[in-house]
C-alpha cells in the first residue's frame, strides 16, 4: 500500500494535525467514560453528563479546526452571508472529513459533510442525552488517531529505513521501509475501512429511527432535534454511498415485508405514500438547484 503522508509538514500544519488528533483522544477517552457509567446505569451522573458533553465540544473543536483550515485560513469566504452559507452547505471538500484523513483509501467518499458534522456535534452538545448519537463520531476518531499514528507519531520515534529494491535491475535502488507497526495499522485502515464507513451510515440510519420515535413520546424538543438531524442526514445520502447502500437497504427490507399477504392493503399503500413523499421532499430541498448557478460563474 502506499506510505503514509510525509511527516516533515511545516510547523504550523503539525500542530494543526496534533491538536486535532488531541480532540479526538479526548472524544474516544470521553466515550469510554461515558459507556461505563452507562451500562452501570449511571448516565444521568455528574461524570456521565460531563464525559457525554466533553466528547461532543471535542467533536466540535476538531470539526472546527477542519472548517477553518478550508475555509476561513484560505479565504475562501467572501461574498455576502447568504452567498456564504451556501457554499458553505454545497461545497464538497469541506463538508465531512476529506480533510484530516488524507491518507485514507477512497479518499473522496471523506470529502463530504465536514460543515455538517460540526453542527451536529453543536446541536448533540446542548441538547438531551442520545447515547446512540456518540458511535459515528467515535469510529472517525479511532480511524484518525490511527491514520494519525501511522503518518507522524510512529515516523517521529522510529523513522523510516532505507531498503534495497531486490527486483531493481542493475545497481540496487535504496527504497523506504515503514515500521511494522506503521505497516500494521496501515494494512487495518485499508482492510476495515468500507466495513467502517458502512458502520457510520448503519448507525446513522438507526440513529434516524431512534429519533423518529422519540416524537411518539412527546419528548422536550423532540420535533426540533429530528427537523435537524433530517437535513443532516439528508446531506449524508446525497454525498455519501455508504447511506444511500444503508437506506436501500433498510427500503428493501421494509418491501419485503409489507409485501406479504398478510399484510392489509392499507399499509401497503401508506407505505407506497410515504416512499413517495420522501422522495418529493429530497427533491424540492435540493440545494444544488441554488448553487449551481453561482459555481458556473466561476473563474477559470
Amino acid at each position: 500500500m502506499a506510505p503514509p503522508p510525509p511527516s516533515n509538514l511545516p510547523l504550523v500544519e503539525r500542530l494543526k494535525a496534533l491538536a486535532q488528533t488531541l480532540q479526538h483522544v479526548t472524544l474516544l477517552i470521553s466515550v469510554f467514560r461515558y459507556f461505563l457509567s452507562y451500562i452501570t446505569f449511571n448516565y444521568y451522573s455528574n461524570a456521565a453528563q460531563v464525559s457525554y458533553r466533553l466528547a461532543f465540544f471535542s467533536a466540535a473543536a476538531t470539526y472546527g479546526i477542519v472548517v477553518y483550515k478550508g475555509h476561513i485560513a484560505r479565504g475562501r469566504l467572501q461574498g455576502s452571508v447568504p452567498n456564504i452559507a451556501l457554499k458553505l452547505a454545497g461545497d464538497e471538500n469541506v463538508q465531512y472529513l476529506g480533510e484530516y484523513l488524507p491518507s485514507f483509501p477512497f479518499a473522496t467518499e471523506q470529502a463530504g459533510l465536514t460543515q455538517d458534522q460540526l453542527g451536529m456535534a453543536l446541536v448533540w452538545l446542548y441538547s438531551r442525552q442520545v447515547p446512540l448519537a456518540l458511535l459515528p463520531f467515535s469510529v472517525y476518531s479511532i480511524f484518525h488517531v490511527a491514520t494519525y499514528t501511522r503518518a507522524h507519531l510512529i515516523p517521529t520515534i522510529q523513522p523510516p529505513t532505507a531498503a534495497a529494491s531486490p527486483a531493481s535491475p542493475g545497481p540496487s535502488r535504496a527504497g523506504v521501509k515503514q515500521s511494522p507497526l506503521a505497516e500494521t495499522i496501515g494494512r487495518f485502515v485499508k482492510q476495515y475501512y468500507d466495513a467502517s464507513m458502512d458502520l457510520v451510515a448503519g448507525l446513522e440510519m438507526a440513529l434516524l429511527l431512534r429519533l423518529a420515535v422519540a416524537i411518539l413520546t412527546f419528548s422536550k424538543g423532540s420535533f426540533v432535534l429530528l427537523f435537524i438531524y433530517l437535513a443532516f442526514f439528508r446531506a449524508r445520502f446525497t454525498q455519501s454511498t455508504f447511506v444511500q447502500q444503508s437506506v436501500r437497504h433498510f427500503t428493501a427490507r421494509v418491501d419485503a415485508s409489507v409485501s406479504h399477504q398478510s399484510t392489509p392493503p392499507a399499509v401497503r399503500q401508506g407505505w407506497e405514500s410515504f416512499k413517495e413523499f420522501v422522495r418529493q421532499a429530497y427533491s424540492a430541498t435540493d440545494i444544488s438547484r441554488f448553487t449551481a448557478g453561482a459555481g458556473a460563474k466561476k473563474p477559470q
